[in-house]
C-alpha cells in the first residue's frame, strides 16, 4: 500500500480476515489506506467495493500447502470462487484493469535437463524415494541425475498441490475474462516472497514466515529434506515495485501477460534457513529429512521477460533482505 500510494494512487484495501493469514482482525488502515472487511464470495459487497474504481491488484487467495485434503473446498472457495466473484462484479461496473498475483507453483516442477536427452519434465515423485532420502528427481526416460535451471513463462502448468490448482484456475479465469471483456490482465508470478510484514507461523506460512516465527521464540529452523532444495527468494520490497510496473502496464495494454517475479539469484532452503538464523542470532538450523509429498525439489525462475516487458528488476540482495527480514516485526 505505502508503494501504490507514494505513486499517487488513491488506494481501498478488501480484506476477508481469513485466519490462515491473521491471528488477529485487520486494522482500520494500512499505510494510510481505509481497509474493508468483507470475503469476495460476497458479491453485493464486492460490487459496492468496486463503486469508484479504475483497476484492482487482486491478491486475495489462501496460501500454502495447507493442512490435508479437508482444506480443498476452502482453497477453492476463497481462491477460486472468490476470484470469479470479483471478475464478474468488475465485468458489470466497466473496470478494466486487473494485477492478478499468481504463484510460481502454477510450473510444478522447475526447468532440468538430462545430459543424454536434454529438456525433459521431472515426474512427480514418489513417496518411498522421499522416505529413503533419495530428493532429487531422476530422468524419466533414463533414470540419470538431472541438472535443474532456470524456468521461464512459456514452460507448460504443472500443479502439484490444492493451492497449485487453485492458481491455475486463477490464470484461466482471468485469461477467459481479459478475452470476454477487452480487458488486460497482468499475472505476476512470485517465487519465494520474504520481508518484513509476513504473517507469523501458521500452517498456511511459506518458509521464510515458518523459520523467521521459529527464530523468534528461540526455536531453531526445521529444514525439510536435506536443505537442498534450490529457490529464488524475492524481497516484498521488490514485490511491490512489480505491482507497480504491472499497474502501468495495464494502462497501454490489452489482453493477458504472464511475469515470473523474483530475483535471478537462486538459493537453497538451507542456505536461507543458515543466513536467517546466522542474522538473528539464533540457534542454527535442523535439518529433519522430512518432507511433503506436495512440495517440488527445485524451482528457480528466469525474470528476463520482467525486465524486458515491464522494466522490473529485484533490487534487494539476499543477505540484505535476510539482514532486515531477521529483526523485523512479524504479522499478527
Amino acid at each position: 500500500m505505502t508503494a501504490l500510494r507514494e505513486a499517487g494512487h488513491r488506494v481501498t484495501v478488501v480484506d476477508a480476515g481469513h485466519p490462515g493469514a491473521h491471528r488477529v482482525p485487520p486494522p482500520d488502515t494500512v499505510a494510510g489506506a481505509p481497509v474493508l472487511r468483507l470475503d469476495l464470495r460476497d458479491r453485493p459487497a464486492v460490487a459496492d467495493a468496486l463503486a469508484g474504481v479504475d483497476a484492482v491488484i487482486h491478491q486475495a487467495a489462501m496460501v500454502g500447502l495447507g493442512v490435508d485434503l479437508d482444506d480443498l473446498p476452502e482453497y477453492v472457495g476463497c481462491n477460486d470462487l472468490g476470484t470469479a466473484v470479483l471478475l464478474a462484479a468488475m465485468a458489470r461496473a466497466g473496470v478494466p484493469r486487473l494485477v492478478l498475483a499468481s504463484s510460481m507453483v502454477v510450473y510444478g516442477e522447475g526447468s532440468y535437463t538430462c545430459p543424454e536427452h536434454g529438456s525433459v519434465s521431472a515426474a512427480p515423485r514418489v513417496v518411498a524415494h522421499l522416505a529413503a532420502g533419495r530428493f532429487e528427481p531422476p530422468c524419466p526416460v533414463c533414470g540419470a541425475a538431472l541438472d535443474p535451471g532456470l524456468i521461464s513463462e512459456d514452460a507448460p502448468l504443472d500443479p502439484r498441490s490444492v493451492y497449485a490448482a487453485t492458481k491455475v484456475a486463477q490464470e484461466h479465469l482471468t485469461a477467459a475474462w481479459a478475452r470476454q471483456t477487452g480487458g488486460t490482465v497482468v499475472a505476476l508470478r512470485y517465487h519465494n516472497v520474504y520481508g518484513p510484514g509476513m504473517p507469523r507461523d501458521t500452517p498456511y506460512s511459506g518458509v521464510a514466515a515458518i523459520f523467521r516465527s521459529a527464530l523468534e521464540v528461540g526455536r531453531a529452523p526445521r529444514v525439510f529434506e536435506d536443505g537442498g532444495q534450490r529457490r529464488d527468494f524475492v524481497h516484498v520490497r521488490d514485490v511491490a515495485a512489480a505491482n507497480l510496473a504491472a499497474l502501468d502496464a495495464t494502462v497501454t495494454r490489452s489482453g493477458w501477460r504472464a511475469y515470473n517475479i523474483a530475483s535471478g539469484r537462486p538459493a537453497t532452503v538451507g542456505q536461507m534457513a543458515s543466513e536467517l538464523a546466522r542474522a538473528a542470532g539464533g540457534p542454527p538450523p535442523i535439518v529433519t529429512g522430512e518432507f511433503r509429498l506436495g512440495d517440488v525439489r527445485h524451482i528457480v525462475a528466469s525474470p528476463a521477460r520482467a525486465g524486458s516487458e515491464l522494466g522490473f528488476r529485484a533490487a534487494v540482495d539476499l543477505a540484505d533482505g535476510v539482514a532486515e527480514f531477521a529483526c523485523a516485526p512479524l504479522r499478527g
